[in-house]
Protein backbone atom coordinates (compact mmCIF):
# COMPACT_ATOMS: atom_id res chain seq x y z
CA UNK A 1 0.00 0.00 0.00
CA UNK A 2 1.65 3.23 -1.06
CA UNK A 3 0.72 5.84 1.27
CA UNK A 4 0.66 9.65 1.36
CA UNK A 5 2.78 11.39 4.18
CA UNK A 6 2.65 15.31 4.38
CA UNK A 7 4.81 16.86 7.13
CA UNK A 8 3.66 20.31 8.11
CA UNK A 9 6.97 22.23 9.11
CA UNK A 10 7.34 25.80 10.79
CA UNK A 11 10.26 28.44 11.08
CA UNK A 12 11.19 27.70 15.06
CA UNK A 13 13.28 29.90 17.56
CA UNK A 14 16.24 28.87 19.81
CA UNK A 15 15.28 28.75 23.72
CA UNK A 16 17.98 30.82 24.62
CA UNK A 17 19.06 33.30 21.48
CA UNK A 18 15.83 33.34 19.82
CA UNK A 19 17.80 32.69 16.66
CA UNK A 20 15.29 31.06 13.42
CA UNK A 21 16.33 27.56 13.21
CA UNK A 22 14.48 24.35 12.34
CA UNK A 23 11.65 23.67 15.04
CA UNK A 24 12.62 20.50 17.11
CA UNK A 25 9.11 18.52 16.99
CA UNK A 26 8.55 19.03 13.21
CA UNK A 27 12.33 18.02 12.71
CA UNK A 28 10.86 14.82 14.87
CA UNK A 29 7.62 14.87 12.56
CA UNK A 30 10.20 14.36 9.31
CA UNK A 31 11.86 12.06 10.39
CA UNK A 32 9.21 10.27 11.52
CA UNK A 33 7.85 10.41 7.71
CA UNK A 34 10.83 9.50 6.48
CA UNK A 35 11.08 6.21 8.12
CA UNK A 36 7.53 5.67 7.39
CA UNK A 37 8.10 6.77 3.12
CA UNK A 38 11.77 7.53 3.09
CA UNK A 39 11.81 10.04 0.04
CA UNK A 40 8.34 9.82 -1.08
CA UNK A 41 7.41 12.16 1.91
CA UNK A 42 5.92 15.38 1.16
CA UNK A 43 7.01 18.23 3.21
CA UNK A 44 4.86 21.36 3.55
CA UNK A 45 5.01 24.80 4.51
CA UNK A 46 2.83 27.94 4.96
CA UNK A 47 4.96 31.18 4.60
CA UNK A 48 8.09 32.76 2.92
CA UNK A 49 9.54 30.36 0.37
CA UNK A 50 13.07 32.35 0.43
CA UNK A 51 13.53 31.56 4.21
CA UNK A 52 16.86 29.75 4.16
CA UNK A 53 15.85 28.02 7.57
CA UNK A 54 13.57 26.27 5.24
CA UNK A 55 17.02 24.30 3.85
CA UNK A 56 17.67 22.72 7.46
CA UNK A 57 14.36 20.34 6.74
CA UNK A 58 15.70 19.82 2.86
CA UNK A 59 19.06 18.70 4.14
CA UNK A 60 17.32 15.88 5.93
CA UNK A 61 17.45 14.06 2.40
CA UNK A 62 14.64 15.59 0.90
CA UNK A 63 14.72 16.11 -2.64
CA UNK A 64 11.64 18.94 -2.47
CA UNK A 65 9.97 20.80 -0.71
CA UNK A 66 6.26 22.40 -0.90
CA UNK A 67 5.99 26.41 -0.07
CA UNK A 68 2.25 27.71 -0.03
CA UNK A 69 3.30 31.25 -0.18
CA UNK A 70 1.40 33.33 2.12
CA UNK A 71 1.72 36.70 4.32
CA UNK A 72 2.74 35.87 8.05
CA UNK A 73 -0.67 37.92 8.61
CA UNK A 74 -2.45 35.24 6.53
CA UNK A 75 -4.43 32.46 8.77
CA UNK A 76 -2.55 29.32 7.76
CA UNK A 77 -5.54 26.66 8.82
CA UNK A 78 -7.70 27.70 5.94
CA UNK A 79 -4.45 27.34 3.41
CA UNK A 80 -3.55 23.92 4.42
CA UNK A 81 -7.05 22.73 4.77
CA UNK A 82 -7.51 23.75 0.74
CA UNK A 83 -4.18 22.14 -0.21
CA UNK A 84 -4.73 18.60 2.02
CA UNK A 85 -8.31 17.92 0.51
CA UNK A 86 -6.76 18.37 -3.24
CA UNK A 87 -3.85 15.89 -2.71
CA UNK A 88 -5.60 12.91 -0.69
CA UNK A 89 -3.46 12.74 2.10
CA UNK A 90 -2.83 9.59 4.31
CA UNK A 91 -1.47 11.13 7.35
CA UNK A 92 -0.26 14.85 8.50
CA UNK A 93 2.16 14.76 10.86
CA UNK A 94 2.51 18.31 12.74
CA UNK A 95 4.71 19.10 15.81
CA UNK A 96 2.74 19.55 19.33
CA UNK A 97 2.97 23.62 18.79
CA UNK A 98 5.14 25.71 16.82
CA UNK A 99 8.58 27.68 18.66
CA UNK A 100 7.70 31.14 17.12
CA UNK A 101 4.51 33.09 16.55
CA UNK A 102 1.14 32.00 18.72
CA UNK A 103 2.50 28.86 19.30
CA UNK A 104 -0.93 27.70 21.09
CA UNK A 105 -0.67 23.82 19.94
CA UNK A 106 -4.04 24.69 18.26
CA UNK A 107 -3.11 24.67 14.39
CA UNK A 108 -3.59 20.27 14.40
CA UNK A 109 -6.87 20.29 16.03
CA UNK A 110 -8.33 23.27 14.17
CA UNK A 111 -6.76 21.47 10.95
CA UNK A 112 -8.83 18.36 11.61
CA UNK A 113 -12.02 20.09 12.69
CA UNK A 114 -11.85 21.46 9.27
CA UNK A 115 -11.20 18.24 7.57
CA UNK A 116 -13.59 16.20 9.55
CA UNK A 117 -10.33 14.03 10.49
CA UNK A 118 -9.20 12.32 13.99
CA UNK A 119 -6.49 14.18 15.63
CA UNK A 120 -3.74 11.78 17.75
CA UNK A 121 -2.15 13.59 20.05
CA UNK A 122 1.45 13.70 21.40
CA UNK A 123 2.83 10.61 19.10
CA UNK A 124 5.77 9.01 19.57
CA UNK A 125 5.72 6.58 16.61
CA UNK A 126 4.09 5.16 13.91
CA UNK A 127 4.34 1.18 14.02
CA UNK A 128 2.80 0.08 11.10
CA UNK A 129 0.45 0.87 8.71
CA UNK A 130 -1.84 -1.73 7.72
CA UNK A 131 -5.12 -2.09 5.50
CA UNK A 132 -5.88 1.70 6.20
CA UNK A 133 -5.04 1.48 10.03
CA UNK A 134 -2.33 2.76 11.39
CA UNK A 135 -0.70 1.08 15.06
CA UNK A 136 0.55 4.10 16.56
CA UNK A 137 2.09 4.52 19.85
CA UNK A 138 1.54 7.69 22.03
CA UNK A 139 3.99 9.27 24.46
CA UNK A 140 2.70 9.09 28.42
CA UNK A 141 4.44 10.83 31.47
CA UNK A 142 7.39 9.02 32.88
CA UNK A 143 8.29 6.96 29.43
CA UNK A 144 5.40 5.16 29.57
CA UNK A 145 3.57 4.57 25.94
CA UNK A 146 0.33 3.73 24.77
CA UNK A 147 -0.89 1.71 21.85
CA UNK A 148 -3.79 2.68 19.60
CA UNK A 149 -5.36 1.96 16.78
CA UNK A 150 -6.46 4.95 14.39
CA UNK A 151 -8.14 4.57 10.73
CA UNK A 152 -6.62 6.83 8.06
CA UNK A 153 -6.89 9.77 6.89
CA UNK A 154 -5.50 11.39 10.27
CA UNK A 155 -3.73 14.08 11.63
CA UNK A 156 -0.65 13.25 14.52
CA UNK A 157 1.14 15.54 16.39
CA UNK A 158 4.25 14.18 17.16
CA UNK A 159 6.04 14.61 20.57
CA UNK A 160 9.05 15.17 21.94
CA UNK A 161 9.31 11.59 22.71
CA UNK A 162 9.48 10.54 18.89
CA UNK A 163 13.06 9.63 16.94
CA UNK A 164 15.71 12.60 16.96
CA UNK A 165 15.78 14.43 14.37
CA UNK A 166 18.86 13.35 11.56
CA UNK A 167 21.38 16.54 11.42
CA UNK A 168 21.00 18.21 8.50
CA UNK A 169 23.40 18.20 5.63
CA UNK A 170 24.12 21.76 4.06
CA UNK A 171 24.96 20.33 0.87
CA UNK A 172 21.60 18.56 0.37
CA UNK A 173 19.76 21.23 1.36
CA UNK A 174 20.97 23.80 -1.29
CA UNK A 175 20.50 20.93 -4.03
CA UNK A 176 17.18 20.56 -3.04
CA UNK A 177 13.81 22.06 -4.91
CA UNK A 178 11.46 24.66 -3.01
CA UNK A 179 8.57 24.38 -5.18
CA UNK A 180 6.42 27.93 -4.34
CA UNK A 181 2.86 27.22 -5.02
CA UNK A 182 0.25 30.86 -5.11
CA UNK A 183 -2.44 30.01 -2.83
CA UNK A 184 -5.59 31.86 -1.45
CA UNK A 185 -5.75 32.19 1.84
CA UNK A 186 -7.51 35.15 4.74
CA UNK A 187 -6.06 37.71 6.71
CA UNK A 188 -6.31 36.18 10.64
CA UNK A 189 -8.61 39.16 11.62
CA UNK A 190 -7.86 38.68 15.56
CA UNK A 191 -4.03 38.35 14.66
CA UNK A 192 -3.83 41.39 12.99
CA UNK A 193 -3.95 44.04 16.06
CA UNK A 194 -1.81 41.55 17.75
CA UNK A 195 1.66 43.38 19.14
CA UNK A 196 4.60 41.11 20.33
CA UNK A 197 6.76 42.03 22.64
CA UNK A 198 9.71 40.28 25.03
CA UNK A 199 8.72 38.59 27.51
CA UNK A 200 9.90 39.75 31.38
CA UNK A 201 10.10 37.04 33.77
CA UNK A 202 8.85 37.95 37.27
CA UNK A 203 10.54 37.23 40.54
CA UNK A 204 9.84 34.71 42.59
CA UNK A 205 8.91 34.76 46.08
CA UNK A 206 10.88 32.91 48.98
CA UNK A 207 8.81 30.76 51.01
CA UNK A 208 9.64 31.67 55.07
CA UNK A 209 9.96 28.64 56.93
CA UNK A 210 8.62 29.06 60.31
CA UNK A 211 9.51 25.57 62.21
CA UNK A 212 8.47 24.92 65.85
CA UNK A 213 9.69 21.51 66.65
CA UNK A 214 13.72 21.13 66.81
CA UNK A 215 13.02 18.53 64.11
CA UNK A 216 11.45 20.91 61.70
CA UNK A 217 14.56 23.56 62.10
CA UNK A 218 17.11 20.81 61.52
CA UNK A 219 15.00 19.61 58.54
CA UNK A 220 14.66 23.24 57.30
CA UNK A 221 18.53 24.17 57.88
CA UNK A 222 19.82 20.72 56.18
CA UNK A 223 17.31 20.57 52.97
CA UNK A 224 18.04 20.97 49.87
CA UNK A 225 16.26 23.68 47.97
CA UNK A 226 13.71 21.70 45.18
CA UNK A 227 12.96 22.75 41.56
CA UNK A 228 15.00 25.92 41.42
CA UNK A 229 12.53 27.31 44.44
CA UNK A 230 14.14 29.56 47.90
CA UNK A 231 13.83 29.56 50.95
CA UNK A 232 14.39 32.04 53.80
CA UNK A 233 14.77 30.94 57.64
CA UNK A 234 14.00 33.81 59.85
CA UNK A 235 17.00 34.58 62.66
CA UNK A 236 18.70 31.30 62.21
CA UNK A 237 22.20 31.74 63.40
CA UNK A 238 24.92 29.05 62.99
CA UNK A 239 25.11 28.88 66.74
CA UNK A 240 20.80 28.42 66.39
CA UNK A 241 21.21 25.98 64.16
CA UNK A 242 23.99 24.11 66.40
CA UNK A 243 21.27 24.40 69.27
CA UNK A 244 18.02 22.87 67.08
CA UNK A 245 20.82 20.08 66.12
CA UNK A 246 21.53 19.06 69.67
CA UNK A 247 17.95 19.89 70.57
CA UNK A 248 16.88 17.32 68.24
CA UNK A 249 19.81 14.86 69.41
CA UNK A 250 18.31 14.88 72.98
CA UNK A 251 14.69 14.43 71.75
CA UNK A 252 15.86 11.34 69.81
CA UNK A 253 17.58 10.03 72.83
CA UNK A 254 21.26 9.87 71.04
CA UNK A 255 22.43 11.89 73.40
CA UNK A 256 21.93 10.97 76.95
Amino acid sequence: MSLNIVSLVSVGRHPQSGRARRADQDGRAVELGLKLVAKALSVVHVGDPDDPVLRQYAGMGLPSMTILKQDKSTDAVLVLSQFLQQEKVDIVLTGVRAESGESSGMVPYLLAHALGWPVVARVADIVSVKDGEAQVLLALPRGQRRAVSVKLPFIASVDHAAETARQSAFALGLRASIESVESVGEVDQIRVDWQESVAKSRPKRLKTVKAKTAAERFKAATAKPEGGTGKVMKNETPKEKARAIFDLLLEEKVIR
